[in-house]
């Protein structure tokens, strides 16, 4: 190989929901899946439509979250991680059924001052980390492929915020949208992964179907919208992204 010659890694994607429901089908749509334990994780190894994939349940929260990411990067060897799932509207014009891509995640309930400023990741110089604008653009892309099928969802892109709290309280969520004005959804896993990605140099993206308004009725009929909803609105897309993915390979 001469200098000029440039290696093209061939893409093993990492894909991440919370919950089972939240991945209901990716499973079984794998070709030659197998299954590795590990940290109370399953971690089932194989092919999504001439994708290599890993895909795992994190479970819930910011620290099942980052472990599970670090383990896909450092035990599993993927080049890029996705994380699908559902979250609650910070928003008016984000409404239940929407889809929103993340562009950048915080999260919302970091606060170190006064050593740093509210929201920032201590040394890291970031309260706002930005997803893979590529991977993302892509990702855009494929949701509305598939949207384009449904009855009325809309797709946003922008702030997702993430804390180890089930945002339910219409009080707590006016405040943080007063704290962050750009924020469209609220969930408890994205910004670790965003993080852990981050200081890995990882390419990661995150997707939320939006189930609730993050109020006081957000647990009413939560897991029967996943399983319905939300667990469709990811499957779709993960096919259409992978699809397209195919051609597209990590360079080193």
């Amino acid at each position: 190989m001469t200098n000029s010659q440039t290696t093209v890694e061939k893409p093993r994607l990492g894909i991440i929901s919370a919950l089972a429901e939240e991945q209901e089908g990716v499973i079984q749509a794998m070709q030659d899946p197998v299954r590795h334990t590990h940290g109370m994780r399953d971690y089932t190894v194989g092919s999504l439509w001439n994708v290599e994939t890993v895909a795992v349940l994190s479970r819930i929260g910011k620290v099942a979250a980052a472990m599970t990411a670090a383990t896909l990067v450092e035990r599993f060897g993927v080049t890029h991680i996705l994380f699908t799932g559902v979250a609650g509207s910070a928003d008016y014009a984000v409404r239940v059924g929407d889809v929103v891509i993340a562009e950048s995640l915080v999260q919302h309930d970091m606060d170190a001052s006064p050593l740093f400023a509210r929201f920032e990741v201590p040394l890291t110089g970031l309260a706002h980390l930005p997803s893979d604008l590529e991977m993302s653009s892509r990702l855009a892309h494929a949701a509305t492929c598939f949207l384009e099928g449904e009855n009325g969802p809309t797709l946003h892109r922008g702030l997702i915020g993430s804390g180890d709290q089930f945002i339910n309280d219409g009080v707590r969520l006016a405040a943080l949208k007063n704290a962050l004005p750009g924020l469209l959804a609220v969930e408890m896993e994205g910004a670790a992964v965003a993080q852990v990605c981050f200081e890995l140099g990882i390419p990661f993206a995150v997707i939320r179907t939006i189930s609730d308004n993050a109020n006081e009725n957000a647990a009413i009929d939560f897991m029967h919208f996943v399983k319905t909803v939300a667990s469709r609105y990811a499957f779709g897309i993960i096919e259409h992204f992978c699809r397209a993915m195919q051609p597209v390979g990590a360079t080193r």
